[in-house]
């Protein structure tokens, strides 16, 4: 599919040709709904923990004889309904981990990015190169390019002047390509991409990578298609 490319002045640039098997496919939302949810699971750590009656201080001798006194029946200091008592049925340490298959993981990103490119969320522009780390300077390409909600901002590798640039700007997160997720994907209205990052992601999930688990990762065609 053709995407248009834009500067970061906010005026077109022409289009580049990416690939339908990223950017064009029908988003499976139920796809995108599971991974979501394991993603969100595999983030807990899963370490509450609370001390049953057996593992609270305290004596277990019965507190008065059962008979006789007209008094509910008591047993120890420990019995759960008692000040500094065990828990009944607390939490414990235990693992939310879930697993996905890689193609399932890859179905969700493909169908994030080709909502994005559907719904008019994405954003291609053709650089993204920052000289000094001011937030002012990201702010206004964000404004240019009307970008005015939470945005999420994916460059081919790891940029340490662009990320400095969004620290303070609270609705802004950046990433590379290769870490796109689906969780950072659906909670972020707007996608500023550029167009390495573009050829990064098809390289990442294009390809016989959208239907072979074990295929090959490719090299980023820099360029390729461009118009």
């Amino acid at each position: 599919m053709q995407l248009p490319v834009v500067m970061r002045s906010g005026e077109a640039d022409g289009t580049i040709e990416a690939e339908d098997s990223v950017f064009d496919i029908e988003p499976n939302t139920h796809v995108m709904h599971q991974v979501l949810l394991a993603q969100l699971a595999n983030r807990r750590a899963g370490t509450a923990s609370t001390k049953t009656r057996g593992e609270v201080r305290g004596s277990t001798v019965k507190l008065f004889r059962q008979k006789g006194l007209g008094r509910a029946r008591q047993g120890s200091v420990r019995a759960p309904h008692r000040r500094h008592g065990g828990i009944v049925f607390g939490p414990k340490p235990r693992k939310y981990t879930q697993r996905i298959a890689k193609m399932v993981r890859r179905l969700a990103i493909r169908s994030a990015l080709s909502a994005a490119a559907r719904g008019g969320s994405l954003v291609v522009v053709r650089d993204l190169s920052i000289e000094e780390p001011k937030t002012r300077v990201l702010r206004e390409i964000l404004q240019h390019l009307n970008l005015n909600r939470s945005t999420l901002v994916v460059t081919a590798a790891a940029d340490e002047t662009v990320k400095r640039c969004a620290a303070n700007l609270p609705e802004v997160k950046t990433l590379p390509a290769p870490y796109l997720n689906i969780a950072d994907l659906t909670s972020h209205r707007g996608l500023l991409m550029t167009v390495d990052a573009v050829r990064q992601a098809e390289a990442q999930w294009g390809g016989e990578r959208a239907t072979r688990r074990r295929a090959p990762l490719r090299a980023a065609a820099g360029g390729a298609g461009d118009a």
